[in-house]
């Protein structure tokens, strides 16, 4: 399936994920996890975007973030991308690519998407069998967002300040939200908005972003399938009778 290119467009949240070449591991211990964070936490600090949730897996990263300027996240990525891999291959004894390609992203729209998205990064280790529930994996922003841990990293976004008036409700208010699964069709959405790059949310907020990038955000719809004229068939004609003998 084809990919549309990026969007960059500030002050909207983008979902983004990057890989391991070849979905291989990217982070080999504590260690790992514990300097690509900080050097995310500096780098997103420095070019001004806000990472509202997060989850760090063995070969593949998952952030919700919304950039200031449109410049943000590729700055970011990229700078954080060559640090992390001249890091891993000095530590690691290692050469060679380490990210599959370039990272991806896709526009959400908060409204609709923006929690169901939160809870889709840090639902990723229970759904990998690496936990049994979110808040024994050490390396997402469950803690922040749904236990009120302080995390240098995350930013609440201003919908996430309106679940409540103090810390505490707002944590509660948060934890709420993962007492059911989310719904397949969700999950669908969601994923086919990474894979495709296409916007995620309602059309009003496609049609937005298509006027703020003077690009389509969403592909074009189908209409029902011609269905193939039916040619007449020739009418045959009558045979002339043939008189009786007499």
């Amino acid at each position: 399936m084809a990919r549309m290119g990026r969007w960059f467009v500030p002050g909207v949240p983008q979902h983004i994920i990057q890989r391991g070449n070849n979905r291989q591991t990217i982070f080999f211990g504590p260690d790992d996890f514990t300097a690509y964070k900080t050097w995310l936490t500096e780098i997103a600090a420095q070019n001004g975007l806000l990472i509202h949730a997060y989850v760090l897996m063995t070969n593949h990263v998952h952030l919700l973030a919304t950039p200031a300027t449109a410049n943000s996240i590729p700055a970011t990525m990229q700078t954080l991308g060559r640090l992390y891999v001249r890091y891993i291959n000095h530590a690691r004894g290692r050469s060679g690519s380490l990210w599959e390609g370039r990272y991806r992203a896709t526009v959400v729209d908060d409204d609709a998407y923006l929690f169901k998205v939160m809870r889709y990064i840090e639902v990723n280790p229970v759904r990998a069998g690496m936990v049994s529930t979110p808040r024994s994996y050490a390396w997402s922003s469950y803690a922040a967002n749904a236990l009120g841990n302080d995390d240098a990293l995350v930013t609440p976004h201003e919908l996430y300040q309106a679940l409540g008036r103090t810390k505490a409700a707002r944590t509660e208010a948060y934890r709420a939200l993962f007492s059911e699964r989310l719904d397949k069709e969700a999950l669908v959405n969601i994923r086919r908005s990474l894979n495709t790059g296409w916007a995620l949310g309602a059309e009003k907020f496609q049609h937005m972003v298509a006027r703020k990038t003077g690009r389509r955000a969403s592909p074009l719809k189908r209409g029902p399938k011609p269905q193939p004229k039916k040619t007449p068939k020739p009418k045959r004609k009558a045979k002339p009778r043939q008189q009786r003998r007499t």
